[in-house]
Formats: C-alpha cells, structure tokens, sequence
C-alpha cells in the first residue's frame, strides 16, 4: 500500500462499536487484549450483545471489568484463562470459566499453529504514524501473534495510547475494522512497599551485582526490589513487565543498560501496567523497546543476558523445593506466566541467579508460607530441579544441588521463627533431616542481619562476614577438612581427625547473645561459597567474660583476616554486654598471638607450659 493510500482507507473502517461488534458470530473465539490494553470500549459492546451463545472469551491478565464472566450472562460467554486474574478468579473457581495452564513464552504458538483458531481479536492501539502503523502500546505481550493469527481484527484506536518501539506494530491495512476512543489507558498503581516487603527486597539486593541484567514480576515485592538498588552500577532490564520503580532508577543512570550482552542500551519487556507516568515515560522513548512473549520470555533468548537475575512470587514452598504459584491449594488463583520462562533462562545465564520471593506467613501471620508439603491440589509452578534461590522475609536459601536434607534446613532456617520447631519435627518424621538435627528453640534468637557485610583483605580481595547460620554444616565440614595439621591442633589442642555430623552440630548450637560466631567466606556467597574462618565466642555467665577462639584456612592466612574477625568480635561482644575475652593460645601459635595483642584493649597473659592463659578486659584501651 503506497505511503499515503492508508489515510483513505482509514476512514472505510472506522465504526461505531456495537456495528464492529456484530461481526463476532455464535460459537466463535474472541481474544482480548491484555492488562493494561485491554479494548475498554469493545468489551462493554461485546458484553451487550444479547444474541451471542456459546462464545469463548480468551485473554490473559486484563486490569478492566470482565463483565462476560458475570453469571448473569449464562451460556452466551464462557472465559478461558491463560492467566487468571481477580476479574475472572471466581468464574474460573465456580467452574464458569476455563483455565489453560501453559507457559507464557508458548500461549503464540497455540496461535500461529491454529490449536487454537482466533475467529476475532479485539485490541487497542495507538493512532497511526504517518506511514499507517499502529504500536500496541502498553501491551504487546500475546496480543501480537493473536493479532496476526486472527480471521478478523477489531481495533480501538485510543489517541492516550503510548507509542512504543521495538517489535510491537501492526498496520492499518490489517486491521480489519476500527472503533475510535479517547478512555483513558487503565492503569494499575503500585503503593508504597510495606515493611515485610522491604525486608525480603533487601535480601534480594544482596544478591545482586553490577552489570546484572533484571527480570522483575508482578507484584509488591519485584516492586519494592527497586527501592534497594540505588547504589548500583551499570544494570539493564530483560523483563516481561515492569511498573513504575523502574523510571527513578533510569533517571538516576542505576539502570543503562550498558553491561547487557544482547540490545545493549535497551530496556527489553513486552507490557506494562502502572500510572499515567509510566504511560508517559515509554511513550515514543527509544531506550524502551518492547517485543512479543515468544521473544522476550524465550529462555534461550534470556540466557544469552549474562549475570541475568529474575525475581517472581510464590504462594508456597515446601521443603523439597516445589514451588507453588498458580493455586491455593485446589483453588486456582493466578497463572504459570512467565516464572518457569525466566528461572529457566537466568539459570543459564553466565552469572544467573534465579530468585523466588515470598512472606513467611500469610494470614496476619498464622499460616506458614514454608510448609513440610504442598496442599492438597496445589500446582507445582517451579519443580525442585529448577528452584535455586528461595527468599523471605528471614533471609535467602539457595537450594540448587543440594540434597534434600539441606534443602530441608535451609528453608526451615528463613521460615518464621515461630514455625521452625514444627517444621524441623516434620522434616525429621519424613526422614528428610538427621534423626539427631538441633532442634531449634521454642523462642529461637534473633538473626543479627545488621552484622553481614562485605570486607575488604589485605590483598585487596573481597570478602563476605556474617554470623554463622544453621545451614552451615557443609561449609564447616569442607573447612575442616582443608585445614593443616598444625591449624587444627592449634585450635583444638590436639589432633583431630575426623568431624562427623555429630561433632559439626555443636558449632552451630549458638544463640547470637551469650554463644556468637562469625565466619568469612568467599565466592558467590551460595552458590560457590566457601568458609575460610571462623570466631566463636562463649560467655561465661558467672565472670561475664567469653571465651574466644579463631581458626584461618591456611592459604589464607596473612591476609587480615583474624585481625578483622577480632574487631567485628570485640564490637558485638561489647553490644552484648560482654566484659571482655580470655582466651588460650599455644606457645609457638605467633599468629594469634599476634590478633589479640592487636586487638585494642590491654592484655594480660599467664605462660602455663607451653599456652598463653589471656584476658583481655574491654575497659583498657591498649
């Protein structure tokens, strides 16, 4: 079609919206677009027809009114969900309604392979260009192949629909019939992050680096993520969505995209839902390219985005690591989307984390979120095989490889404190933990997260300190076993040549007040970590002194790390009350000797034999 024919054209197929409506026939396939494009006008025409029968109504997430899945309309509509959304929840529940399960990345191929025939697409668009192209806006999403699968295409051409870029158009010459509207595009507006989702957003921050490219799902905590990344560098965005969060960390240069190693410089999504800003900020901004769902939700395609981290919700996990996220146990609530889509390829990725997030609880806090197994019904979203980070409120389990039994812990270690001891009792009647597994307190302490933090080592190398968890039975064991000779009997006193289980569980006994350790460890901190010290502290409640010990990996040694394992100990016994350390130290162990007398305070040592008797008040400074 030459240049400027579309304009004649144009006008032939501008219609009223009951006379566009009327080509849907009996038993036909409607598709309506998604989220916040939803076709407002269409829908209210099509909801009118009253001569309609067995019509099927499919679509994913839409934010507007669903008035055909109302009982009232009997069988002249019947919805099928690709994904269910609050519109259409009870309609699915009370059996009214059809929900297809299916991974979002694969809902265009159903299209474009005819399994399933779209007899008419209703959409909305923005105005055409002056060349006759029409952008899908805020949703390209599945809109896309149902547009160019579709025997008819119904347009609501809305003048306050952003024109994006990127793979997102579709000319007026394929549209088959055209209602003009003016309604403003709808709009979902993110509140404020409340605490809870604050705190699981800072655990997720640390597992974020410079360069990383972010997948961030529906939902308050994705959202409340952006809140914590202010600080870094140099990150990018291969979404499926984003909302609002995302504009100040663009404004501020956090997010530019130019780390990406595929659309450099691009922010990749396939929809949005927000407010009138965020409309605002995509409209016609060529940083922000959108593509449809086979694209961007490709897990290949994702894997090729190094350092990729995707971050979705869940409802439930239990502690094998099934991951549930589309039902309340029988009752159907959302939808696959795209989770499966992103794990998948962030687990590929060079450097990918991929993270699920959820409370602890539910139901002002008398229901565990991490549960010994999934209720009766409920779909397991994410399997076990694909599961890698799991995320509360309580801290971060990372799961992938690991046997069920430390998966077990490790969840039951960021479930709510008040839910551990059933959880354990559980895991241990299951057989998925050691018969003589610590049990955790009835008013177990509080983790001090306040004391994580990267250090800097005298080699210039970083490292991350953080007090000693239960789910650091493994860390320990390796740490023992790469120990000298003459490491371990500095420590011990003696010999040691063997630490099983039963010894490992008495280091991790510790309650952070009166019993405190911290370790040191290097790499990914989960994923490849590996403990290369530790410092235990023990009060004696009578002299209100503790005694202390440390223990270096020998290759890394002479590095500082003692002498900052002694400053950070000092700090927290002294937070505690603590009034002072003792301590015992062979003759011939120069080294630790070396730590104490560095240590800040004025120290007083007794020789008995060949060991050091310490005590170390903290009132004299040295």
């Amino acid at each position: 079609m030459p240049k400027t024919e579309w304009k004649s054209r144009y006008a032939e197929k501008v219609v009223s919206a009951e006379h566009a409506v009327a080509t849907v026939r009996p038993g036909n396939r409607v598709f309506i677009g998604s989220g916040a494009g939803e076709p407002q006008v269409l829908v209210d025409a099509l909801s009118a027809r009253e001569d309609l029968t067995d019509t099927e109504i499919v679509h994913i997430l839409t934010l507007g009114v669903a008035t055909y899945a109302e009982p009232r309309f009997g069988n002249r509509f019947r919805h099928n969900a690709y994904f269910i959304g609050p519109n259409v929840r009870e309609a699915v529940n009370e059996g009214r309604a059809d929900y297809t399960p299916v991974f979002l990345s694969e809902i265009p191929r159903l299209f474009r392979s005819g399994r399933v025939v779209i007899d008419v697409a209703m959409i909305q668009v923005s105005p055409p260009d002056e060349r006759g192209y029409c952008s899908y806006g805020v949703s390209t999403d599945i809109v896309k192949a149902a547009a160019e699968s579709a025997h008819v295409v119904i347009a609501e051409i809305n003048e306050q629909m952003p024109r994006v870029s990127g793979d997102c158009f579709i000319h007026v010459r394929d549209l088959d019939l055209m209602v003009e509207s003016e309604r403003p595009i709808l709009e979902a507006v993110q509140g404020q992050p409340d605490e809870l989702s604050r705190k699981i957003a800072r655990h997720i921050a640390n597992l974020v680096v410079d360069g990383a490219t972010l997948q961030l799902g529906i939902g308050t905590i994705p959202d409340a993520v952006l809140h914590y990344l202010t600080d870094f560098k140099d990150l990018g965005v291969h979404t499926e969505m984003f909302s609002d969060g995302l504009i100040p960390l663009v404004e501020s240069g956090v997010v530019n995209n130019s780390k990406k190693t595929i659309h450099q410089g691009k922010i990749i999504a396939s929809f949005v839902m927000g407010s009138h800003k965020l409309y605002e900020f995509i409209d016609n901004n060529p940083l922000v390219e959108f593509h449809p769902t086979e694209y961007v939700n490709d897990p290949f395609l994702i894997a090729q985005n190094e350092k990729m981290i995707s971050i979705n919700s869940a409802i439930e996990v239990d502690l094998t690591g099934q991951v549930c996220s589309d039902s309340l146990g029988e009752m159907f609530y959302s939808g696959i989307g795209g989770q499966v889509d992103f794990t998948r390829g962030a687990s590929r990725s060079k450097g990918g984390r991929p993270i699920i997030a959820l409370p602890s609880t539910v139901a002002k806090g008398t229901i565990s979120r991490i549960v010994p197994v999934l209720k009766a019904g409920a779909g397991v979203g994410t399997s076990r095989g694909d599961v890698h980070y799991v995320v509360t409120e309580y801290g971060s389990a990372y799961l992938h490889g690991k046997t069920v039994r430390e998966r077990a812990v490790a969840l039951i270690n960021i479930a709510d404190p008040k839910f551990r001891p059933w959880l354990m009792a559980e895991a241990k009647e299951r057989n998925l933990v050691y018969a003589d597994q610590i049990e955790l307190p009835i008013r177990p302490s509080t983790y001090p997260e306040e004391l994580e933090r990267w250090i800097e080592l005298e080699d210039e190398s970083r490292a991350f300190l953080r007090p000693l968890k239960l789910v650091d039975e493994a860390l320990l064991h390796d740490l023992f076993y790469k120990l000298s000779p003459e490491s371990i009997n500095y420590r011990f006193f003696q010999l040691i040549r063997s630490m099983p289980h039963k010894k490992l569980q008495e280091f991790l006994r510790i309650d952070y007040e009166a019993d405190m350790a911290l370790v040191v460890l290097t790499g990914s901190l989960d994923e490849d970590a590996q403990m290369i010290a530790i410092a235990h502290y023990l009060k004696d409640p009578r002299s209100n002194f503790a005694e202390a010990a440390f223990l270096v990996r020998d290759d890394w040694q002479g590095k500082g790390i003692g002498t900052r394992l002694m400053a950070e100990l000092v700090q927290t016994a002294q937070s505690q009350g603590i009034a002072g350390f003792t301590a015992d130290v062979l003759a011939d162990n120069k080294s630790m000797m070396r730590v104490f007398h560095k240590c800040g305070y004025a120290l007083e040592s007794r020789l008995e034999g060949n060991v050091y008797s310490l005590k170390i008040p903290f009132r004299d400074k040295a």
